[in-house]
């Protein structure tokens, strides 16, 4: 893919001048039906950065989306969420027919003062990859939509004192919706869950198995994730489903695993395992190996040749 041009966008406002709509009904606030949206930046490529939060249900999209390096297929209605300041690259010169869905676009000010302006941080689909979108059944995409028209009808019937009340409110019911389907998601997507953890055993495995603890110590979540092509916050949240384990305790559990294998099938002393594990002091791998195993390396190492 060409390098894209970055085009900043700070407000609702812009965002509608640069995608040929009306002006917004409403200065933080912005919904519109998929359909009515005609922008294409020059070259047919541009990576938007949006100074809002967006949540996005998409279907047949006329072009094509990059997060990073990987490409996004929106093809079957899917909803998506970003962080104001995250970068989508899009590539608007593949035509595509039937192009359907709905976009919301809340300002942080919108939020301001409210209780969802510290809740929303608290959902972590947010710092999900667009690549992790949300892939909704039938039913599920007919609630979503259901309340987008319900956002819909309150936005076009005017500001008055109680629009944000009734507004948060309904966003607040696709993000409880959403929490409840990505769980959903995590069950039922078993093929595609059950294939990047054993990406993430084989990535491991060659990790410890290429002297790499040694040199540079326990991998982080984040190399992880990046390794696998997938945000750290995706990572952990696949890994307590089908684990009930966060990255961390994985990490440690596969590093014991094979601590005792090599005091099961090696001579090496506890002090040269434990920096060959990419521990600075032996008692530091003395005390998680005892409290992981209720044994010292060295009485597990006997009790196993007995």
């Amino acid at each position: 893919m060409i390098a894209p041009n970055k085009i900043y966008v700070n407000t609702i406002a812009e965002f509608h001048r640069l995608s040929n709509r009306p002006e917004p009904e409403h200065p933080l606030l912005s919904i519109t039906r998929c359909e009515e949206t005609n922008w294409k930046p020059e070259g047919g490529i541009a990576s938007l950065i949006r100074n809002f939060y967006t949540i996005a249900l998409k279907k047949n999209v006329n072009a094509k989306f990059w997060y990073g390096q990987q490409e996004i297929d929106f093809n079957k209605g899917v909803l998506h969420f970003m962080l104001p300041k995250q970068i989508i690259s899009i590539d608007a010169s593949i035509e595509r027919s039937n192009h359907s869905g709905w976009i919301l676009l809340i300002h942080p000010d919108f939020l301001w003062n409210t209780p969802l302006a510290k809740k929303i941080k608290q959902y972590e689909y947010f710092n999900y990859n667009v690549n992790e979108a949300l892939h909704l059944s039938a039913k599920e995409e007919s609630t979503i939509i259901n309340i987008f028209e319900d956002i819909s009808q309150e936005y076009h019937n005017g500001i008055d004192a109680y629009s944000q009340d009734i507004v948060l409110a309904q966003i607040e019911l696709i993000l409880a919706y959403s929490e409840r389907f990505y769980q959903r998601q995590f069950i039922t997507r078993k093929k595609y869950n059950y294939g990047i953890l054993e990406q993430l055993e084989i990535l491991i495995s060659d990790y410890f198995k290429n002297n790499d603890l040694a040199i540079r110590g326990m991998p982080t979540v984040q190399y992880i994730a990046d390794a696998l092509h997938i945000s750290s916050n995706y990572l952990s949240r696949l890994l307590r489903t089908i684990t009930g384990q966060t990255t961390q305790q994985f990490l440690q559990d596969r590093l014991l695993d094979f601590a005792k294998e090599k005091l099961s099938t090696t001579d090496l002393s506890v002090s040269e395992i434990a920096y060959e594990l990419g521990f600075k002091h032996p008692q530091s791998f003395n005390k998680l190996f005892r409290i992981k195993t209720a044994q010292t390396p060295l009485e597990f190492r006997h009790s196993f040749n007995r």
